[in-house]
């Protein structure tokens, strides 16, 4: 994942619903749940609903299958764990500062 693609993706986590629609898609497990369960868990209409769904599935975190006349959501593993991949691949590895070597 690029750093393009990680922003894209965080930038519509950005809102406190599309969050709270991701943890719970993650706690369901691989196989998500019907837009009818999301909605009943999370108490938000079903525009605003589907409006911060659309959303997260341009940014590629869920994906979208309908079985019927159910509408599911499904977590994007590969694309959480890039995510997270991202911001951490590099922790405690030490940043040399910028004009640390002039200043001494």
């Amino acid at each position: 994942m690029n750093t393009n693609e990680a922003a894209k993706s965080l930038e519509k986590l950005g809102h406190p619903n599309r969050l709270e629609i991701v943890q719970l898609l993650v706690r369901a497990g691989p196989e998500g749940l019907p837009v009818g369960a999301l909605q009943e868990h999370l108490g938000i209409p079903a525009s605003t609903l589907s409006h911060h769904v659309s959303q997260l599935v341009i940014g590629g975190l869920i994906e979208q299958t309908r079985n019927g006349r159910v509408l599911s959501c499904t977590p994007n593993f590969e694309r959480i764990d890039a995510l997270v991949q991202l911001l951490t691949e590099n922790c405690c590895s030490g940043v040399a500062l910028k004009g640390a070597d002039e200043a001494a």
